[in-house]
């Protein structure tokens, strides 16, 4: 029988190949640390960086290169933390990154040039994260990087990539990013903006991490400016509010930001006190985009918020407050994006209301203001209707639902001007204010106008207007004349007019339509006159009267307005003691008048009503002169009548809605109506 080996033999073989097992496994983990160790310290990873290049590359789909050395060194966490802070593994040495001159290049459909570059950049790598396939990088240090932001047009941009359809099973967890000395250019075609930002790391701030300056323009308009934002850290909770804070100018004009933003890279919301200035809110359109009036220099804060986690984003400008010139605003307004315009609607209001605060929405103001306020200073000397043009191409940029009131309008002399209210509507280029009212002396002004600015003749408008005037007391008037409060009568009017043109000016001197106005009962006087600034008015009473209070029973006037020429079918006016006869015309476009004032006594003791007053000459300064030759007319107020008859029957619907059946104006009607008709001229009366 062959020999069998002893059993004690056979253990210690099976013991040493266990032993060597477990030395080879002991040796497998403490060799291949040290081997990794060695090979990460004495590799030229220079030699990787082709590949290492290629695969960024084909990652972030666009040129990407590591120019400079790379290298790597170890890192232990701990030496650079609070000793309450350390574990066990924070003693574990990193691999440390550092590459120099990288640069990344713009998408293959854009101009290739480079998008960024950094002399330096580092990290330490945390290696146990890679078992779970996370890259953790406590910190990204960046040493002077540039980084070049560029839009051709609403869809090249080159800060964006495609998603993948396949999502990586590669997490990146970046804690914090330090920056020395960082530029970032943002160019951009659609707003016309150049903008470079000089950017910082912020050192002992324990709410904002990164701070920057601003310069450059925007919407071609010069930018200056600054801020800061708040740490990278936040960038890893979407829905961690982000912390903004901003003060930007151009020119005279400033916004003035401080707030959050939920996820700053896909701005999902945003919640701001906006404070805004500057020399007309028109100017803010360099800013904003959106069309806004033109107004004195005005100042306005309130709380912002976005929603821009939507197809279409949506701002909400919320109890906002502040000054336009010397009047006090206030409201809300909802700006809404969306095609094929974006919205802007909301509610406005003022309490008290400086009239002379609305005059630059017609171009109303002086030179002097419109420097202020940053356009041309257009306005001709001696020209009193505004030349200062709309800006219509800006119309068609937005369209808009705003409702307006002032409770209380302050003018200058006194005149009790109140509760202005209107409702704008503004869509595709055409601007309708339906209504707009104005409480004048109990009694109402109300307005509907309509401008259409959507045509294609530069900035001309086709514009539509219809006014009444309803019940405005004289008393009410003029409350400071003590002799006006026994007086109890009342104006009513219309107007409708229609017009091509680019400024008011130019509008009124192409009108066509016709203008009614009858007052009945009240007092005219040159103190009165002089209250009103109306200084034709003032010679022309003197001239008349002399320097008394004149009873007035009805004033009625209809106007025919034919290319921007008001001519009179009827000015007629009874007073106590005479009845005094307006013909002629007023011309719009050259702003000339040239009227017949033609006064018949009904006392003979009225010596200066013997001959007619002419009023020539401009707007601005219109002359008043007498017809020295032309004796008074001896047959009284009856050939007046006669030849106004026609004419103030015209006014009846006037006095139907206004003063009433049994008014004087509406006895002057039927007194003209008792009268014989005046014969054409060169034909004898018929008997």
């Amino acid at each position: 029988m062959p020999d069998t080996p002893p059993q004690h033999d056979t253990g210690r073989k099976h013991g040493g190949k266990t032993r060597k097992i477990l030395f080879g496994l002991l040796f497998t983990v403490i060799a291949l640390p040290l081997i990794a160790v060695i090979v990460i310290l004495t590799f030229d990873w220079n030699k990787a960086r082709p590949w290492l290049n290629a695969k960024v590359g084909e990652a972030i789909e666009r040129p990407f290169a590591i120019r400079g050395n790379l290298s790597v060194e170890w890192e232990v966490p701990a030496r650079r933390m609070a000793k309450a802070d350390r574990h066990l593994r924070d003693w574990l040495p990193w691999p440390h990154l550092i590459a120099n001159d990288i640069r990344v290049g713009n998408p293959a459909d854009m101009k290739q040039m480079d998008m960024a570059r950094v002399r330096q950049f580092s990290f330490s790598l945390n290696p146990l994260g890679l078992l779970q396939h996370r890259i953790g990088i406590p910190v990204l240090r960046f040493d002077s990087p540039y980084v070049e932001l560029q839009r051709t047009d609403s869809t090249h941009y080159n800060w964006a990539y495609k998603k993948k359809d396949t999502e990586s099973k590669w997490e990146l967890d970046l804690e914090r990013v330090v920056l020395t000395d960082g530029v970032v250019r943002v160019i951009d075609a659609v707003t016309r903006a150049d903008v470079t930002a000089q950017v910082r790391t912020l050192d002992n701030d324990p709410k904002y991490g990164i701070g920057f300056k601003v310069a450059g323009t925007y919407n071609g308009a010069p930018v200056t400016g600054g801020g800061r934002v708040g740490q990278v850290l936040s960038l890893k909770d979407t829905n961690a509010p982000y912390p903004v804070q901003a003060d930007m100018r151009s020119g005279q004009s400033r916004i003035a930001v401080e707030g959050t933003v939920t996820s700053p890279a896909r701005l999902k919301a945003v919640d701001l006190q906006l404070a805004l200035a500057g020399r007309s809110m028109a100017r803010l359109y360099n800013f904003t985009g959106i069309t806004l009036p033109e107004t004195p220099a005005f100042s306005t804060s309130g709380h912002l918020k976005g929603e821009l986690d939507r197809e279409h984003g949506r701002w909400t400008y919320d109890n906002f407050k502040g000054k336009v010139g010397s009047s006090d605003i206030g409201g809300k307004l909802v700006y809404q994006g969306g095609k094929p315009r974006p919205r802007l609607s909301g509610t406005v209001s003022t309490r008290k209301l400086v009239f002379s605060d609305l005059a630059p929405l017609i171009g109303g103001d002086s030179n002097e203001s419109k420097k202020a306020r940053g356009v041309d200073a257009v306005q001709p000397g001696g020209k009193v209707l505004p030349v200062e043009e709309f800006r219509t191409e800006r119309w068609k940029a937005i369209d808009a639902d705003v409702r307006y009131a002032a409770e209380q309008i302050i003018r200058d002399k006194a005149l009790p001007i109140s509760k202005l209210s209107t409702h704008l509507l503004m869509k595709d280029g055409v601007i309708t204010l339906a209504p707009l009212d104005f409480g004048v002396a109990g009694g109402t002004l109300r307005s509907t106008i309509r401008m259409d600015g959507s045509g294609a003749r530069g900035n001309t408008i086709a514009a539509t207007a219809k006014v009444s005037a309803r019940h405005i007391q004289i008393k009410q008037l003029f409350p400071t004349i003590e002799k006006m409060q026994a007086t109890v009568g009342q104006i009513n009017g219309d107007a409708q007019l229609s017009a091509t043109g680019t400024s008011v000016a130019a509008l009124l001197g192409s009108s066509n339509g016709e203008v009614k106005a009858l007052v009945n009962q009240g007092t005219i006087s040159k103190m009165l006159l002089e209250q009103m600034g109306l200084n034709v008015g003032n010679i022309i009473i003197t001239k008349l009267f002399g320097d008394k209070q004149v009873q007035l029973n009805c004033l009625a006037a209809d106007f025919d307005v034919d290319r921007g020429v008001m001519r009179s079918q009827v000015f007629v006016a009874d007073t106590a003691e005479a009845i005094i006869q307006v013909t002629g015309t007023i011309n719009l476009a050259n702003e000339q008048m040239d009227l017949t004032i033609k006064p018949e006594t009904k006392a003979l003791r009225l010596f200066t009503l013997r001959a007619p007053l002419y009023v020539r000459g401009p707007f601005s300064k219109p002359d008043v002169s007498v017809d020295k030759g032309v004796l008074a007319l001896k047959a009284g107020g009856a050939a007046v009548l006669a030849t106004v008859a026609a004419p103030v029957a015209a006014l009846l619907p006037l006095i139907n809605t206004g003063p009433g059946e049994n008014s004087d104006c509406a006895r002057l009607v039927a007194l003209a109506k008792e009268r014989p008709t005046a014969p054409a001229p060169g034909k004898a009366k018929t008997r």
